[in-house]
């Protein structure tokens, strides 16, 4: 009867975890989860779309302004041709500065593109007011009994190209004497240097607050699922304050909705409307997955920076100097600021932040609890991957390089699990005299353990060592701009994207596509063989439900891995087949573990064999 209610347990656990377990994934996995959806969405350029524009300082205020709603829909081509431009072309950087307003709205990654297909465009990250991923950054002044230069201004422009070789001085003078200039450097990669300046010819002193924002266009209800920002990975405002990355405010905090689950579980600090911050700012500004547009300034002591919501899904961060700057006549105000426009590569931040002394800029990156292993680890793999030049063959070899590592422990799971079957026979002879009295049971089991000298726990160490492992891993291949598009072997061309090829729609023969929690790759099928078969060589637990558990979990896994990266799904099958050649030899170094075994097994066919002689 026991048997057949465990059984029944068993069976119930496996459809709550099946069908349960998709739904677990769109609401906190939106990325992976939707997968066949990020395809299509993720990164799509900015062409034929609409957007929204910024209300910044007039006269006679030192206030930089709130954020508006947005303007008119407008398709791309249509708004770069609307106002003179200054193009920019870099290596990595192709796009033009708006002279109308003296905005960076037009940025491409050419070395990046929205997916692996041959015809892909280049991934958009800037885009100009009017258009629906409206994307930008400038610099300004906030003037007080002054004229200072506004979205409205035309300004004049001493080169035709911003590139790595020609900076470009932008310059504007209004009626009263005073001349401003932003000077504009960028170097190979993606950072753009602006210095801008104030120069007061005219017959009074003046009081300026010089100050740069990045002003977004976020439509909450259809942000693409792979730019989400889930418990595990932190997409939307993002910067670094008081001496540490800050992750707690998101668009719908700023925008006065209610935050997820997990974002409300683990504390959000988000104030709506306006989050404002004042002491030692490194750098802020707004991060997806993969990339970033961050303003840094040059003084962290001397800034208020401030997150911003101007309704109609456009948010704005902003630095400025903490007051207002008096310039006397005939003399000049320059204030440098850096706008980080790109992709999140471990090894440029880290060039930056030692450079330029930009205080933890690697943080852009979500490393999350575990920080001080991913990086390590991310180090590993990236040299690997250096060293072999393909991607998944690293994390095969580093593979050999954790299990090697953890070699000494398995031995002693080893040396638990040969404790733990010698002692079984004993086990269920207590278990048979005490099978009416269950404390009593324990107490016996318990004095067992402690006569034969047997921890039960110590079989699990290299399990739970694992978790930090596999949690890292998985962080370093969802995160990682270096990963992403990474191929493998034959079908699997993209080791951050689940594994495409299933046997569900026959692979890819018949005509459908399979649900999320069915499409069941091969690297997921492999990955719960291998564990089935490690299983199998494990001591069976004595207890009949934790049997029934471990024959299916191998299989439950199976579907709740599917929608994860198959440089993940390798890793563990790797993973598996490393610890059964693993335990093989250490069988072989122990016959008497083997023989146990074979014993068993024996005794366990005449039993199952005279069940059913009696049925």
């Amino acid at each position: 009867m026991d048997d057949k209610r465990n059984i029944i347990m068993a069976i119930l656990l496996t459809g709550i975890i099946l069908f349960g377990w998709p739904l677990l994934m769109e609401q906190f996995f939106p990325d992976m989860a939707n997968k066949n959806e990020v395809v299509e969405q993720a990164d799509a350029p900015a062409n034929d779309q609409v957007g929204g524009d910024v209300s910044v300082p007039g006269n006679g205020s030192t206030d930089i302004g709130a954020a508006a709603a947005p303007a008119a829909i407008r398709p791309l081509a249509t708004v770069l041709r609307e106002s003179p431009r200054v193009l920019i072309e870099t290596p990595r950087l192709q796009g033009s500065i708006n002279l109308k307003g003296g905005r960076i709205d037009d940025l491409t990654l050419t070395d990046h593109t929205v997916d692996m297909s041959k015809d892909s465009k280049p991934v958009r990250l800037f885009a100009p007011s009017g258009t629906e991923n409206a994307y930008f950054s400038r610099v300004g002044w906030a003037g007080d009994g002054v004229a200072v230069p506004d979205d409205n201004t035309i300004w004049s422009a001493d080169q035709s190209r911003l590139t790595p070789d020609t900076p470009v001085t932008l310059s504007w003078s209004n009626e009263t004497g005073q001349t401003y200039r932003i000077k504009l450097s960028i170097d190979p990669d993606y950072l753009i240097t602006t210095e801008q300046s104030i120069v007061n010819r005219g017959e009074n002193a003046i009081a300026l607050r010089p100050y740069g924002l990045i002003n977004r266009k976020r439509d909450l209800d259809n942000i693409p699922a792979n730019e989400a920002s889930t418990w595990t990975i932190h997409s939307g405002p993002v910067g670094v304050y008081e001496g540490a990355a800050n992750y707690d405010v998101d668009y719908e905090n700023l925008a006065g909705e209610e935050p997820g689950f997990f974002a409300g579980l683990f504390g959000t600090s988000a104030v709506a409307g306006t989050n404002s911050y004042d002491k030692e700012v490194s750098w802020l500004g707004f991060t997806d997955k993969y990339w970033l547009g961050a303003l840094i300034p040059e003084n962290i002591n001397d800034v208020d920076a401030k997150f911003r919501s101007g309704g109609g899904d456009i948010f704005q961060a902003e630095i400025a100097r903490k007051s207002a700057q008096i310039i006397a006549p005939g003399k000049q105000l320059t204030t440098t600021t850096r706008l980080f426009a790109g992709a999140k590569e471990n090894a440029l931040l880290e060039k930056y932040e030692a450079e330029y002394g930009i205080k933890n800029l690697d943080r852009a990156i979500d490393w999350g609890w575990f920080y001080w292993f991913e990086k390590p680890l991310f180090y590993l793999l990236n040299w690997l991957f250096k060293l072999v030049g393909n991607f998944g063959v690293a994390i095969i070899l580093m593979t050999f390089v954790v299990r090697g590592l953890m070699f000494p422990i398995a031995q002693k799971q080893f040396a638990s699990m040969a404790q733990m079957r010698a002692v079984q026979p004993k086990m269920k002879a207590i278990q048979e005299k005490y099978k009416d009295d269950k404390q009593q049971q324990q107490q016996e089991i318990m004095k067992l353990y402690k006569d034969e000298k047997v921890n039960p726990l110590a079989g699990c160490l290299p399990i739970f060592l694992q978790i930090p492992i596999f949690f890292a891993l998985y962080k370093v291949l969802m995160l990682s701009i270096e990963m992403r598009h990474q191929p493998f072997v034959l079908w699997i061309q993209d080791l951050s994207a689940p594994d495409p090829l299933t046997p569900v729609n026959l692979f890819g023969l018949l005509p459908f596509d399979p649900p999320s929690f069915l499409a069941v790759g091969i690297l997921p099928i492999l990955m719960g063989i291998t564990m089935h078969l490690q299983f199998k060589l494990n001591p069976a637990p004595m207890d009949p439900m934790q049997k029934q558990i471990f024959s299916i979990m191998p299989w439950i896994l199976v579907f709740i891995m599917a929608p994860f990266a198959a440089g993940l799904q390798l890793y563990w099958t790797v993973s598996n087949i490393l610890t059964i050649a693993q335990q093989k030899w250490l069988y072989s170094r122990h016959p008497q573990m083997k023989e146990m075994m074979a014993k068993e097994a024996e005794e366990k066919a005449k039993k199952a064999a005279a069940d059913k002689a009696g049925a």
